[in-house]
């Protein structure tokens, strides 16, 4: 029993007459421990009463002695496909929702091409990654990047927002639980642990992990064996890790508010992504791809120049996925597949116009510096008296110019 709990088997083969062992209890103990593992039971000519009582218990199949090999192996290759099947099932089911094909991370940026370099390089090593970036930058996109060019990427990525975990059941989430061991567990369960066995687990917002799940989850990173709550033994388990934050860890580990040691383990790789305001230059080549993605059959839209400078003077404080948005409701406003303003959402056409009205304010402003610092060849202290302000508030102006 302790080899079934410390190694990751899918088939266990198990012979009804073993010797010190009382009837069914150890199918009982097995199935209660460990549920994905699938029980092949061996019997022998009378004992057909009691396979039926097995299978009844959670065995999926058993084989009658005499048997030879090619028999055996028909057996426990179908139990196998089980397991698989079963697997697959679970991670479907927890991934519900959550796009599996191929991404890409638009850009031509030089901040995107840095990140698309720190992708290809980190991808196939088994460290963990620790992704950070304003909601809404593509933390994910940059996750599934990673598992995609990692050595377990034949395997689906399981995804898991902290946010969404209730706090006192986060640790059964996550690991597993064994029946009885809290109020309500009435049988044994599997956890993410268990779902992500030879895998990527991705934990999104990790900064809204519990202080005592951290801990927990340090020890899986360092010995890549977990246990579930109630159970006493260890497992063995391999998992890529990645996270992603919206959070100044740092400062949460300041406040007492992240575990440090667990910040230090998950900081030693990190991929920074910038905010849009911060890469604007990449803003046309994501409204094309958006265009491209979300019309429907694939039909042609074109947006005029003004709607363009809009989104473009735009600050999209929430980032690619609000532009996503935008379009796919631009698309359906769209009139003779042409997007115009009038498609644009109001208060991003009038956040747009009063950032370009800062814009020609401050131009002017800097162009008038300019005409009086050159009228006296750069002397500050007659420039400054010219334009009615003090040194200093000269220096922050010619700083905030690029005129020193």
């Amino acid at each position: 029993m302790t080899m079934v709990r410390n190694h990751w088997f899918d088939v266990v083969i198990m012979d009804l007459r073993l010797p010190d062992v009382h009837d069914l209890d150890l199918l009982i103990a097995i199935k209660d421990s460990v549920p994905h593992i699938e029980v092949v039971m061996i019997t022998g000519h009378g004992d057909i009463d009691s396979a039926v009582k097995a299978m009844k218990l959670g065995a999926c199949d058993f084989i009658r002695k005499p048997f030879n090999l090619e028999q055996l192996d028909l057996v426990v290759e179908k139990a196998h496909q089980r397991v698989l099947l079963s697997r697959e099932n679970r991670i479907l089911r927890h991934n519900s929702g959550l796009e599996q094909e191929q991404v890409q991370f638009i850009g031509n940026s030089k901040a995107v091409g840095e990140i698309k370099f720190l992708i290809n390089k980190v991808g196939p090593a088994r460290i963990p990654v620790l992704i950070t970036g304003d909601s809404g930058v593509g933390k994910d996109v940059v996750a599934r990047l990673i598992h995609q060019r990692s050595t377990c990427a034949a395997n689906p990525m399981i995804i898991k927002n902290c946010a969404s975990l209730q706090k006192e059941l986060s640790r059964s989430e996550l690991f597993g639980h064994m029946r009885g061991s809290f109020t309500g567990a009435n049988e044994s369960r599997e956890g993410l642990m268990s779902f992500a066995h030879d895998s990527t687990l991705f934990l999104d917002e990790i900064g809204e992990l519990p202080l005592e799940v951290q801990a927990s989850l340090l020890r899986v990173l360092e010995t890549q064996t977990f246990r579930r709550v109630g159970e006493k033994e260890e497992r063995k388990v391999n998992i890529r890790f990645l996270f992603a934050t919206n959070r100044n860890l740092a400062e949460e580990v300041e406040q007492g508010r992240f575990n440090e040691a667990f910040f230090h383990r998950i900081n030693a790789f990190t991929i920074r992504i910038p905010a849009l305001r911060e890469r604007k230059e990449d803003l046309p080549l994501l409204v094309n791809y958006f265009l491209t993605r979300l019309s429907p059959d694939h039909t042609s839209y074109r947006i005029v120049d003004r709607a363009m400078d809009c989104i473009l003077r735009y600050g999209w404080p929430g980032n690619v996925r609000e532009l996503r948005n935008v379009i796919e409701r631009s698309i359906i406003l769209a009139e003779n597949n042409i997007i115009t303003e009038r498609c644009l959402p109001a208060e991003l056409v009038s956040a747009s116009e009063e950032g370009q009205a800062a814009l020609t304010l401050e131009s002017v402003e800097k162009n008038h510096i300019l005409k009086i610092l050159n009228f006296f060849d750069g002397n500050r202290l007659k420039t400054a008296e010219t334009l009615g302000v003090s040194r200093k508030t000269l220096y922050r102006k010619l700083a905030q110019y690029a005129l020193e």
